[in-house]
């Protein structure tokens, strides 16, 4: 654990990686599942080894609107500020390729931004990262139509997985972006004649722009 966490974090002291060795708590978990609900108290922060976790907001129908993607060498922002203030999550977050986390209990977050500058910077820097990705999520809803909407979804997904071929359904991607899935299904087809994407069962492919 401790060689990845060397890797994953490389601006960590010797010292800070010590202690998150010795005091954090290594956890996998499976695809689906969902580690953290609205409403919860959240006794944990998360930093994340492997795999890949979905942060989100869920509405009273069960609707999903995503908010960004946890991956290997991140945390979650919202959950540290919950943590911290013993507040009940506004968020969901579940997992969406296996992963490997390392628990860092509540009591030492307070402690661990007085005794460990590494830890107080990567802190900082995690607010300041995704508040920069939640502002260009609520750019992106205000000012943008729904196909420009579709097109930002889809490179952001693209990015967020390192690759050009995005294995979801046509409705999921309509309960991330609170629409229809007639209306995703009309607006890739466009796309597609415009030769932006390629369409296959469950599988869309990025097409470069030329």
């Amino acid at each position: 654990m401790q060689n990845s966490l060397k890797t994953l974090f490389p601006n960590f002291s010797g010292e800070l990686i010590n202690t998150i060795e010795e005091n954090g708590s290594p956890q996998d978990f499976k695809t689906g599942t969902v580690l953290m609900r609205t409403g919860q108290y959240i006794k944990n922060t998360i930093l994340i080894i492997e795999g890949k976790i979905k942060i989100f907001r869920e509405d009273e129908d069960g609707g999903e609107f995503l908010l960004y993607y946890l991956h290997p060498g991140q945390a979650c922002a919202i959950s540290m500020i919950c943590t911290a203030k013993s507040e009940k999550s506004q968020i969901m977050a579940k997992v969406v390729e296996d992963v490997s986390v390392m628990m860092i209990p509540l009591q030492l977050m307070d402690k661990w931004m007085m005794e460990h500058r590494t830890w107080y910077e990567f802190v900082i820097e995690t607010y300041r990262s995704r508040f920069e990705e939640v502002l260009e999520v609520v750019d992106n809803i205000a000012f943008r139509s729904m196909d420009e909407r579709l097109e930002f979804y889809l490179k952001r997904h693209s990015d967020s997985c390192g690759c050009n071929e995005i294995k979801l359904s046509h409705q999921e991607i309509a309960n991330e972006l609170n629409t229809s899935r007639e209306v995703v299904s009309r607006l890739l087809k466009k796309m597609e004649q415009r030769g932006l994407v390629k369409l296959n069962r469950n599988q869309i492919e990025l097409l470069k722009k030329n």
